[in-house]
């Protein structure tokens, strides 16, 4: 990156956690993007990529590969955000934006982030229904309660630790794929070879493809988490201290490729699994994460999917913090609250009250008559409303010396973050318009 700190500062000293070595150290390295990665594939991506797999079996796989550069620099933009500034997201938007506009995203961002939290909880109640019975609605209650309970009394950094170790859940539909006896010369040639018929159907799956995997609420997070990190680390805002750059921005695009990649490959496996079972007998309409796993049960065995089932209870106890948290920033933000995981609670009331509101705000969405399916389409209407207009904020910010100094976007991100941003605009119009 010409004229960049981060490429003349490879001499500068290097954090401890980068001097370990083996995939331990590689772990330790490894932080919000690994989170925010993870927590895309939540209950609700867990039954787009249901869908997509059931509906057109392996032939939209190759979607994930397409979308991977999009989510890789759009979240990088993000975590630099956060980092070079010291600010998240929203605090970036009010103190250089209009007043209003950061109001409208805020406000956007919370209506999306509770229905997408109540659609998540109500399918871990759903899971754990079908894994041993009983009450679902309790059981969504329950999971909400213990989100709200380890957000808020767990320390930042054993919380921290957990969500990484949490991203290991995922590894349950990796299983699921080998045991659903993959037709792989067909896998692999959906994956890589792209095809596209023009049609309602194909048009709408990609536009839900996109529209799950870049989602407003983890730029947010990992913007708000890059702060969080430089709190707990005692490290100033790299404006300050341009000079550590080089390994810290280095750190934040490892780990950013590291999560996008890791929960698209998870994503690919969810398409391939519900390709080779349910697309494969005839099963071509799937709504909810938990359809998907009981409609496996018949076709692929009782392992198969206990396996699905439990992946979708573990996801979204990674989600749901994820969610939660996003809109406690925002909203902290806004208002100029205490905020952060790393206090304690009676140091950021408001910004623990916000998480908790959130998530039983979407517990409570579970004991209406709303239709939750209709409730997903809502929220994927608002973050298509939000998500193209801020990555265009977003990467305006990033190119603002102003405000980025010597640390703005090279120019292969600077083409990449509006490509993305465009891509973004014409789904959410295609969303519309189909």
């Amino acid at each position: 990156m010409a004229g960049n700190p981060e490429t003349n500062a490879a001499a500068s000293e290097k954090p401890a956690t980068e001097t370990s070595p083996g995939a331990l150290g590689l772990l330790k390295r490894l932080g919000p993007g690994l989170v925010t990665g993870a927590a895309d594939d939540d209950p609700s991506g867990i039954a787009t990529y249901s869908q997509v797999g059931a509906q057109f079996g392996f032939g939209l796989a190759w979607t994930m590969l397409f979308s991977l550069p999009l989510m890789v620099v759009i979240q990088e933009i993000a975590a630099r955000i956060g980092s070079v500034t010291g600010h998240g997201i929203a605090q970036n938007l009010r103190r250089h934006y209009s007043p209003w506009l950061l109001r409208v995203a805020v406000t956007l961002l919370l209506v999306a982030n509770v229905i997408n939290l109540g659609a998540d909880l109500g399918a871990m109640g759903a899971a754990l229904g079908l894994l041993i019975g009983g009450p679902e609605l309790f059981y969504t209650l329950i999971f909400g309660i213990i989100c709200i309970l380890l957000e808020t009394f767990m320390s930042y950094a054993r919380y921290a630790a957990v969500l990484k170790w949490a991203t290991l859940c995922l590894f349950a539909y990796v299983a699921v794929v080998f045991a659903a006896h993959v037709h792989w010369s067909a896998a692999l040639y959906g994956t890589f070879v792209p095809h596209f018929v023009f049609d309602a159907g194909h048009a709408m799956a990609l536009v839900a493809v996109l529209g799950t995997t870049i989602s407003p609420y983890l730029f947010f997070w990992q913007a708000g988490q890059e702060v969080e990190e430089q709190h707990r680390r005692h490290v100033k805002p790299l404006c300050v201290a341009p000079r550590d750059a080089g390994p810290e921005l280095a750190r934040i695009r490892a780990d950013t490729a590291v999560g996008m990649g890791f929960s698209n490959a998870i994503a690919i496996c969810i398409i391939f699994a519900t390709a080779a079972t349910l697309n494969a007998h005839g099963v071509t309409q799937i709504n909810t994460s938990s359809q998907a796993a009981e409609a496996l049960r018949p076709v692929a065995g009782v392992f198969t999917f206990a396996l699905f089932a439990a992946g979708i209870i573990a996801t979204g106890m990674l989600a749901v913090p994820v969610l939660a948290g996003s809109a406690a920033y925002a909203i902290s933000e806004l208002f100029r609250w205490t905020e952060g995981l790393e206090r304690r609670p009676r140091e950021a009331k408001a910004f623990y009250a916000t998480i908790a509101a959130a998530t039983l705000a979407g517990v409570a969405l579970n004991f209406t008559p709303l239709d939750p399916i209709k409730a997903l389409y809502w929220s994927a209407v608002v973050n298509g409303v939000l998500a193209a207009p801020l990555m265009a904020i977003m990467t305006t910010i990033a190119m603002n010396k102003r405000i980025m100094g010597r640390l703005t976007l090279s120019r292969p991100m600077f083409v990449l973050g509006w490509l993305a941003t465009i891509v973004m605009a014409l789904a959410t119009v295609a969303f519309f318009v189909l």
